[in-house]
């Protein structure tokens, strides 16, 4: 990489953490953060739409999934379902 590649790199990223590398290299990366308590879920912020989170979905998902790490079906169809909470009860 150039200097003026590094500056660009740097300066999209915000201040956030960019991860770069082969899927199984990124995998491997996020695998290693959640593991080691350093994280306990991710915020994906592609380079660009729809590609970049294409890519990400397609690649890198399978991987975490077949680790166990990601997963398959959510068990409820509400948010609350989801978050093991009691559905409200409707206003009369």
């Amino acid at each position: 990489m150039t200097l003026r590649d590094v500056y660009n790199l740097i300066a999209a990223a915000r201040g956030h953490w960019v991860l770069c590398g082969s899927a199984e290299t990124i995998a491997d990366t996020l695998q290693a953060w959640f593991e080691g308590g350093a994280a306990d879920g991710f915020n994906i912020m592609p380079p660009y739409f729809h590609v970049g989170f294409d890519d990400f979905v397609d690649l890198v998902v399978p991987i975490l999934q077949a680790r166990g790490l990601f997963r398959r079906a959510y068990a409820g169809t509400t948010l609350c379902d989801l978050l093991g909470l009691p559905r409200p009860t409707p206003f009369a």
